[in-house]
């Protein structure tokens, strides 16, 4: 049985539905919206766009695919861009994100990245339009460990609801601290890039012959595995690109496997945990 994860009072599907590089053709649009429309329709909740992305023509093509949706169907996920995380800016960038979306408000708001912005100001901008019922959480994007920290010393800085982050099997750096961190203080990881792109061409032969035998043992696809390894901990909630319906159901057929002690050990044991501080892995 898949378990839900639960960010912030909200209990949702392990495997979203990440929009990144969608929207930006015209040819390829139908394409991409059926695909997230199968997506929700096979039990996907979490979408998650930017208005970075394409300039804001993945929340436009977001917003034509969950527009024949009821609200409550989906848990919809947008982030400002560092630049426009001011007092004065981060409200106008937001209402311009919903009215690309054609919703009335966010499930959760995101910093893309840290900005030059004071943190304490976008902190307590966030918390304006919480309260205006124009989002009903907020977190980060790309935060390391030092980085929570600091946030947590502020006011209201432990209202923020989780990090997204690149995690994957090759991308591991932030096990050693950041993510220890994060389990400490009950927020769960949103994990962009959990399917390493070219996957193939990255790994060794040993390591490709380890997912081989397991992705066999559950007959499963490569990415299936990837997928299913990087929400193995229950409290992580994975956002593959979905622009492709085949692909957007395999994701989210992947959240039904589980594995045994023995196959995570022998995954550690070609794509080893980190000893050490490592830099937080990025796009």
């Amino acid at each position: 049985m898949v378990k839900d994860v639960k960010i912030d009072e909200t209990s949702v599907f392990p495997i979203g539905l990440g929009t990144w590089n969608i929207g930006n053709s015209t040819s390829e649009a139908e394409q991409e919206i059926e695909a997230l429309q199968k997506g929700i329709q096979a039990g996907a909740q979490v979408i998650d766009t930017a208005e970075m992305y394409g300039g804001g023509a993945s929340e436009k093509l977001v917003g034509q695919a969950i527009k024949e949706y009821n609200r409550d169907s989906f848990y919809l996920i947008s982030k400002v861009s560092p630049g426009n995380a001011s007092k004065k800016q981060l409200p106008k960038s937001l209402e311009q994100s919903l009215q690309r979306l054609q919703v009335d408000y966010l499930d959760l708001y995101l910093l893309h990245w840290k900005s030059t912005v004071a943190l304490e100001e976008t902190v307590e901008v966030m918390e304006d339009m919480k309260k205006a019922g124009k989002i009903k959480a907020w977190g980060v994007s790309n935060f390391d460990a030092p980085d929570m920290e600091n946030l947590y010393s502020l006011a209201d800085g432990k209202n923020c609801v989780t990090n997204q982050i690149k995690y994957n099997m090759i991308d591991r750096g932030s096990e050693y601290d950041l993510l220890p961190y994060m389990r400490e203080h009950h927020l769960p990881l949103v994990a962009y890039s959990p399917i390493i792109k070219n996957s193939l061409q990255r790994f060794n032969e040993h390591q490709s012959q380890v997912l081989a035998e397991i992705a066999e043992n559950h007959q499963a696809s490569l990415q299936q595995i990837l997928l299913a390894w990087s929400i193995r901990d229950r409290n992580t909630i994975a956002i593959p690109k979905s622009s492709n319906v085949t692909h957007v159901l395999d994701n989210i057929d992947a959240a039904q496997i589980h594995f045994t002690t023995s196959e995570l050990e022998q995954i550690d044991n070609v794509f080893q945990k980190p000893t050490e501080k490592q830099p937080l892995a990025l796009w």
